[in-house]
């Protein structure tokens, strides 16, 4: 795949001497599902900002669908639809003509099947007359996703577009944020909800103090820093972890012992480890296994970095 957005020794600091990113370097591939996670402050709206040219870089240079953000500044930014996480819409207008405006705001001729294409895709079509300020706050947000789309983007950013909306809305966003991507759309996504970029994005970047930690392949990430725990639910409670077992955890109710293991590793150990319960005399009634998720392994990068 092409880089549809190369972003090159990107930082900023501001006047208040805040430096909110460190060098970035980073191509994100012509249609894919990017999504970057990091905590609150860690520099995620700034760096989409930076590319869509709403704040000026410090250093470095972006260039979208192979316009440079700075220097062709009007051609890049056709190339982008942007859904800020605030629910800012023009309260007293329709939806028919709040989406149309946007059209014409990047210089595109009146396209009334492309805005009914949209709007029907959004579930918006029956309310297309309706005030924005009548309308729920999910379905505000499907508005500002109409908005983005009004130009026919080839880049779309999601700044946390489902924050704040009910699960049944969720699931239906990430639907549609997939037949985006089967259009030939680019998605960028920032979210605090884990299961929402596990359940969709292709990669991972995870941004923390202004630094990307890592980026990479979805499944490759998970499985290079994942790990796998055996949970041994035993016949009767110990008082503690059996001599020559230390590596085990012991649960409160002493009724549960916790083995964690690399799954980069052929040999896991478990044999050996159930071979030595028996010679304990340790009797075991159930075995669970648990892979890590995202989370785990995002709680972990944020607060050690990226492992080798």
């Amino acid at each position: 795949m092409s880089a549809i957005v190369s972003i090159r020794g990107v930082s900023k600091t501001y006047a208040s001497k805040v430096t909110a990113l460190k060098t970035v370097d980073l191509e994100i591939e012509r249609g894919e599902i990017f999504a970057l996670l990091g905590p609150n402050g860690a520099g995620k709206t700034t760096l989409i900002n930076i590319i869509c040219g709403i704040v000026r870089t410090s250093t470095g240079s972006v260039i979208a669908d192979g316009h440079d953000i700075v220097t062709d500044f009007r051609a890049a930014r056709s190339k982008i639809g942007l859904v800020p996480q605030e629910l800012s819409t023009d309260a007293f207008e329709s939806v028919w003509a709040t989406v149309s405006f946007s059209r014409g705001l990047f210089g595109k001729k009146r396209d009334d099947a492309h805005i009914e294409k949209v709007l029907r895709e959004l579930s918006l079509w029956d309310k297309r007359n309706a005030k924005i300020m009548t309308l729920s706050g999910g379905m505000k947000r499907r508005v500002l996703i109409a908005k983005a789309l009004s130009h026919e983007p080839t880049i779309l950013f999601l700044d946390e577009p489902t924050a704040g909306v009910d699960v049944e809305l969720r699931h239906d966003m990430w639907d549609m944020v997939r037949e985006l991507r089967a259009s030939g759309v680019t998605i960028i996504l920032t979210t605090h909800y884990i299961e929402e970029a596990e359940l969709m994005a292709d990669r991972i970047g995870v941004i923390n103090k202004g630094e990307l930690v890592v980026v990479e392949e979805k499944q490759k990430l998970m499985r290079r820093l994942g790990k796998r725990q055996l949970a041994i639910s035993l016949q009767q409670a110990l008082d503690k972890v059996p001599d020559g077992l230390d590596h085990l955890e012991l649960s409160k109710d002493g009724m549960t012992l916790t083995y964690t293991f690399d799954v980069k590793n052929t040999d896991t150990g478990i044999a050996p480890l159930l071979k030595k319960l028996g010679e304990l005399g340790i009797d075991f009634k159930d075995l669970h296994s648990k892979e890590s998720s995202l989370e785990d392994i995002f709680v972990n990068l944020v607060h050690n970095g990226a492992a080798s």
